[in-house]
């Protein structure tokens, strides 16, 4: 790609950034985010073939910045490793809710054939889980069926994400208990410490 599509295709994106965070997935249309970016309405259709794959390259940066959380994550074993990363998650999606969720609205982005852009959605959320299982594996000591509990941990991580974002949790428990919720579900996925 020329230097002179980079500044444009970039600024496309950094306002897809901005709107999802702003006013949640559902506002991210590509007028709103032409407007926001300076540039005419038909503009992001010479970098971005579908709205999908603009949607793509917005998500793609909300797994970048989760990534580069759970790389930051500094804690002494494999479970709290695995504990600091589950943190991570949660506090991501509490404070970027409207990225949240669009990762994860996969009806809604390109994970299929390769992009313009680059690799293909799958490609960025690939690594998150590979760690996830890593240390899954080292926590259980079962590298056979750490992919299956990893996965089942995630599916738990992300309930939970949710509920807290619906404020169900407090409904339930009737109080904050985050950490305690946390607790419970490392134990039930990875035993007792």
């Amino acid at each position: 790609m020329d230097d002179e599509r980079t500044p444009l295709r970039e600024r496309l994106v950094d306002a897809g950034v901005e709107l999802v965070l702003a006013e949640g997935s559902g506002a991210v249309g590509l007028r709103e985010i032409a407007r926001r970016a300076g540039v005419s309405h038909g503009a992001p259709r010479r970098y971005f073939a579908t709205h999908r794959e603009l949607l793509s390259a917005v998500a793609r940066r909300g797994f970048e910045e989760l990534g580069r959380r759970f790389a930051g994550v500094r804690a002494e074993g494999a479970r709290g490793r695995l504990e600091g990363v589950a943190r991570e998650y949660l506090a991501f999606a509490a404070e970027r809710r409207g990225m949240f969720e669009l990762m994860f609205r996969h009806d809604l982005l390109s994970s299929d054939g390769q992009q313009a852009d680059g690799p293909r959605l799958r490609e960025a959320t690939g690594p998150l889980f590979g760690g996830m299982v890593r240390l899954v594996g080292e926590c259980i000591g079962d590298e056979e069926r750490a992919p299956v509990v990893a996965a089942a941990l995630w599916a738990n991580l992300h309930g939970l994400a949710q509920l807290q974002g619906w404020g169900s949790v407090e409904l339930m428990l009737g109080e904050r208990r985050e950490d305690a919720l946390l607790a419970a579900v490392l134990t039930a996925h990875l035993g007792e410490r």
